[in-house]
């Protein structure tokens, strides 16, 4: 393998280290195999703009996998992990003992996990026991599958309590159900809870780097419109509009006029995106000009 750095070109700081594969979060009947992943993320991740790169996204179920793996692929230098619980909380500490004692292979950087509708302080502080200081603990609030108002405004005041506790909240934006793919309203309003608790956010499941309507399961969230509202967010813009746009061209126009300041405050609130199956759009991104 080769270093990481090794002939590799700049990445602005907008995309450095900002999009996950979260490839082996699929159900099993369609998840990839393990060496497959390792592999694709690895060349990413030592390209040329390998930068763009972020964390390997891996239930606590598959770890043993990937740390077997990741042995028989012997990595320059370790890959950073975010592991998602998918087993319960109590597997947390020894997933964890077999990631620190991995030390050459990966380093845990965050702990992610589902939250009941009505996560409580009691049950963010059990988060917070198991996840060493040094990790970030990442809690998804589960977003109600209907348009009831009353269980829209319970999801975001479990947001709100996340980001209040000092965990960062997630957002699903895709996955295998048609129903796992929230609507414009809901990312916007997402977006600006945890703009107002100004707490770092992570959204996981997009598909694509642009907003696309032909998606079989229906309209897919893109990269490019998250970074986008978020901006907006910020500056009070229209939320929607950015959401809804499908001109890659467009939302990169806005995207390169933000300015370091812009670009440090986007940062701070959308900290990182997992795609999936196009884990990291790099190729897309060069086309748009946004990584020169």
């Amino acid at each position: 393998m080769t270093g990481a750095g090794a002939g590799s070109w700049p990445v602005p700081p907008l995309f450095t280290r900002f999009v996950d594969d979260t490839s082996l979060l699929r159900p099993k009947a369609t998840a990839p195999g393990v060496g497959g992943v390792v592999g694709r993320y690895l060349e990413a991740r030592d390209g040329r703009l390998g930068e763009v790169v972020g964390q390997l996204v891996c239930p606590v179920s598959r770890l043993p996998e990937l740390v077997a793996e990741l042995a028989r692929w012997a990595p320059s230098q370790p890959v950073d992990l975010a592991l998602v619980v998918d087993t319960g909380l109590g597997a947390v500490p020894k997933a964890l003992s077999t990631a620190l004692s991995r030390a050459t292979l990966l380093t845990p950087r965050t702990v992610e996990t589902p939250a009941p509708p009505d996560v409580d302080a009691m049950w963010l502080e059990r988060v917070s026991e198991f996840v060493p200081e040094d990790v970030l603990p990442v809690v998804e609030p589960r977003r109600p599958t209907d348009a009831d108002p009353d269980s829209t405004a319970a999801w975001l005041g479990a947001v709100r309590r996340v980001a209040a506790h000092g965990c960062a909240p997630k957002l699903r934006c895709g996955g295998p159900r048609v129903s796992d793919v929230p609507s414009l309203s809901e990312v916007e309003a997402f977006l600006r809870v945890a703009a107002e608790a100004g707490r770092g956010c992570t959204v996981l499941g997009l598909r694509a780097l642009v907003r696309t309507e032909s998606h079989p399961r229906g309209p897919q969230h893109g990269i490019l419109n998250l970074v986008v509202a978020v901006a907006r967010v910020i500056t009070g813009g229209d939320v929607r509009g950015a959401l809804l746009t499908t001109d890659g061209a467009v939302l990169a126009a806005e995207v390169k006029l933000l300015s370091d300041h812009s670009v440090g405050e986007v940062r701070g609130l959308l900290a990182r995106c997992g795609a999936d199956p196009e884990p990291v759009p790099i190729t897309q991104l060069a086309e748009l000009g946004l990584l020169a």
